[in-house]
């Protein structure tokens, strides 16, 4: 066991001293922040190009209802066709022409056509879109007003009594009687990121098993390293110190993208404070106000009050644990794969034959993840959270929505036994398959070497 620590401690600290470890933990932290802070800050960046839109009207509803903003300009113009107005358009430089036909209230679905020489911003088309759907609404108001002799603005107040906002909220009953708020949403994303994560780094701390067992082949190091070390224990030391590896790069992942965000809060947050109270925002809020007493931000705000009870009611302790007992098992028993196929071939490119057994339950697995998240509770769900190439993937995706504690012991104790035989069986390969040069290898001559007995 001695020797065995010497080549864990030797895999370990060859590979964290290493500059592309450095670079990746580093980068790593800083990526998974930027998915959260860079969509907050693009936001506050406004089009400071000022822009005119030559507004050409046949219906007349809309003559000088378009106010112009801080760079967006309204011009318009009398009496002329389109192709006019798109003549006018290329002389005068305008960004855009708005056509709004004479039937635009008069048709069950309001439709205007806006010309330009590029294809117009999401914010120009929703400032357009704001514009013109409060006035087409007062305007139908009236015209199905005077046809039922009623007033526009009782009308309005109909609409307002009848109109329904329905959210169906989830509570879990435990065995205690004990209810708790949930949420489908948040299980489903925390679930296909628990997932994902596994699937990479199995994937990815997995190779650097097999690369290493390639090197140290086609250099001829593992000739001197077999020399004082059975090829059992130099399998094991390397998949261990790999595994460390990963844990510690994980580990480091997660404090280094924890205070890179909490940070980020503090240094943005007066810019955040000042998008939500820009004159942007409250149009937005105010154009899409629910017509009764429960404007968009009281919404919003049940929204996020909901989505924290919810996650509070996902059991976290439970969840990482889950997440590092199939990261480092999950990985245990895909690296004695890769470790036997580094072992069975000379160099990279001859590991294309045997890799697709290997990669393929992984991708399975990720297939299979988009199913569970629509049924958790399903036959598929359940036996591909039991088998074991696929486990690691699928049960992170159930475990947010609930799982059977039966379940997650059957899972467990399948996955170490599965590890346990394909460290064994890979032994097997790996300590013949280590000396071996120079002969192409075929799964015939693996499944002897299986079988081969000292």
């Amino acid at each position: 066991m001695n020797r065995t620590s010497i080549i864990i401690r030797r895999e370990y600290l060859s590979r964290v001293k290493k500059k592309t470890f450095i670079i990746m933990t580093i980068l790593g932290p800083i990526l998974f922040a930027a998915l959260m802070i860079v969509p907050i800050w693009l936001a506050q960046i406004k089009d400071t190009e000022e822009k005119t839109i030559a507004i050409l009207d046949d219906s007349f509803l809309f003559v000088d209802q378009f106010e112009d903003s801080e760079y967006l300009k309204y011009e318009y113009l009398q009496s002329m066709d389109v192709d006019a107005a798109l003549e006018l358009m290329k002389q005068n430089d305008f960004y855009a022409v708005l056509y709004i036909p004479n039937n635009i209230v008069s048709t069950g679905r309001s439709s205007a056509m806006m010309y330009s020489y590029k294809q117009p911003g999401l914010a120009v088309q929703m400032e357009l879109l704001n514009h013109m759907e409060k006035y087409i609404t007062d305007a139908k108001l009236q015209i199905k007003g005077e046809e039922l002799g009623v007033e526009k603005e009782a009308l309005r107040n109909v609409i307002k009594a009848v109109e329904t906002n329905v959210d169906i909220k989830t509570r879990i009953i435990n065995d205690n009687g004990e209810q708790k708020s949930t949420s489908t949403e948040i299980a489903m994303i925390i679930g296909y990121i628990a997932g994902f994560l596994i699937y990479m780094f199995v994937f990815m701390y997995g190779s650097q098993v097999m690369r290493g067992v390639i090197e140290e082949k086609s250099n001829r190091i593992v000739e001197i390293i077999v020399s004082s070390v059975r090829p059992f224990k130099l399998m094991m030391g390397k998949i261990i110190g790999i595994a460390l590896v990963g844990l510690t790069q994980f580990i480091l992942w997660i404090i280094l993208t924890f205070g890179i965000v909490t940070a980020a809060q503090f240094i943005l947050l007066d810019d955040i404070k000042g998008f939500q109270q820009s004159p942007q925002m409250e149009q937005l809020i105010s154009s899409n106000a629910q017509v009764g007493n429960s404007p968009i931000q009281d919404q919003f705000s049940g929204k996020i009050e909901n989505a924290l009870n919810a996650l509070s009611s996902i059991n976290f302790p439970l969840l990482i644990g889950a997440f590092l007992f199939y990261f480092l098992f999950g990985y245990l028993l895909y690296a004695g794969m890769f470790a036997a196929v580094g072992a069975a071939v000379d160099n990279e490119a001859d590991t294309q034959q045997f890799m697709l057994p290997i990669s393929l339950p992984l991708v399975l697995g990720l297939i299979v993840m988009f199913s569970v998240i629509n049924s958790p509770e399903s036959s598929l769900a359940w036996w591909f959270s039991i088998i074991p190439f696929t486990s690691p993937i699928v049960m992170m995706v159930r475990i947010p929505f609930g799982v059977p504690v039966i379940d997650l012991v059957l899972s467990f104790s399948v996955l170490i036994l599965s590890f346990i035989f394909m460290v064994w069986l890979s032994g097997k390969i790996y300590r013949i398959g280590i000396l071996m040069y120079g002969k192409k290898v075929s799964y015939k001559e693996l499944w002897k070497w299986i079988r081969y007995k000292n």
